[in-house]
């Protein structure tokens, strides 16, 4: 059966927040409130992200996402699922 889109689904959380770390870890903040952090160093090896390791420390955020000089980007789904939630103080 075809599954029609209303436009009503749930997304998974947006970025709202990105602070560039050491080790080319991405601490981001969502739009639910979770602080979670993304570890960028392995898509390093990736050759659309070649230029990555040069304008690293210029992410900002754009739509959702993290976005670089150079048109580099990371989908907003996988900036969720990929990173791991950081405990509250």
């Amino acid at each position: 059966m075809e599954e029609i889109l209303t436009g009503k689904e749930q997304l998974l959380p947006r970025a709202t927040d990105v602070k560039p770390l050491d080790g080319h870890i991405l601490l981001l903040t969502f739009d639910n409130g979770e602080v979670r952090e993304f570890d960028a160093s392995s898509m390093m090896d990736i050759p659309a992200y070649k230029d990555l390791a040069s304008v690293f420390c210029d992410a900002r955020i754009e739509c959702g996402t993290v976005v670089w000089p150079g048109d580099i980007d990371v989908s907003p789904d996988t900036l969720y699922l990929r990173s791991i939630p950081v405990p509250s103080i």
